[in-house]
């Protein structure tokens, strides 16, 4: 039986709902309020997205309370080539996102969770003075040690040492090997499979950790980390993804 935390990001390629199926993914996102293209597997569940500052329509907002039963805020809001937005800019949108009345995710930083001053740090205190509503705190991580232990206990820190900040559950959207200290550096796949399933291992053991979701789910020389280069076709990595519970 796969955890109900398991999840992936995903985006369309050639096989892409064959694929999802296969994945053995509970939930998966497409940074999205819908998932065009892409069928929900039996049992499935699709979780939008409010991606941007850009985002918030009263359609989307519309779209995903017809399509989810919780909605990720936004995305990367301190990275310049993600949803770029000052905490001012979110913390005044943010209402409208709390007026779908679904259960609602925190912006995913990229980085700096757990540091007091930083962007997340900085939109839950004016949250808090505001009154607004974060239900649960949502996270991405990339770890540039390839050596499993290390980097399973990098990633069990910064989980641990933002619940420890905000105390609330965590979802963890985006996480995955890649070194981004100097241009982008992968690990091998046999690297990367063993990093996913002692990962895995130990989110499923985290109590307020309610959900993760691996990056990602399509496959291409670009995308190392990915699961699937086919709808049938898993790579190291899909197989241990397919493997862990």
């Amino acid at each position: 039986m796969t955890s109900k935390k398991k999840g992936v990001g995903v985006w369309t390629f050639d096989g892409v709902s064959q694929a999802l199926a296969n994945s053995t993914a509970s939930w998966y996102y497409t940074w999205n309020v819908s998932h065009q293209g892409v069928t929900t597997p039996k049992g499935g569940e699709f979780v939008p997205m409010i991606w941007g500052a850009k985002s918030v329509t009263a359609s989307n907002l519309q779209e995903a309370r017809k399509n989810g039963r919780y909605l990720l805020g936004f995305n990367e809001p301190d990275m310049g080539g993600q949803a770029n937005m000052s905490v001012e800019q979110a913390l005044e949108l943010w209402p409208q996102l709390e007026a779908t009345g679904l259960p609602l995710g925190s912006p995913a930083v990229a980085w700096g969770g757990d540091r007091p001053g930083e962007w997340l740090d900085r939109f839950m205190t004016g949250a808090k003075e505001r009154g607004y509503r974060v239900d649960f705190i949502a996270l991405h991580w990339y770890g540039g040690d390839f050596t499993t232990t290390n980097a399973v206990n990098q990633l069990r820190s910064y989980l641990q040492a933002v619940h420890d900040r905000y105390r609330l559950p965590v979802w963890l959207t985006e996480f995955a090997l890649i070194d981004f200290s100097n241009g982008v550096r992968f690990p091998s796949q046999a690297q990367q499979a063993a990093f996913l399933t002692a990962a895995t291992r130990m989110l499923s053991g985290l109590t307020w950790l309610n959900r993760y979701a691996w990056f990602g789910l399509p496959a291409t020389d670009k995308d190392q980390t990915g699961l699937f280069r086919t709808g049938s076709t898993a790579t190291a990595v899909g197989r241990a993804y397919q493997a862990a519970r």
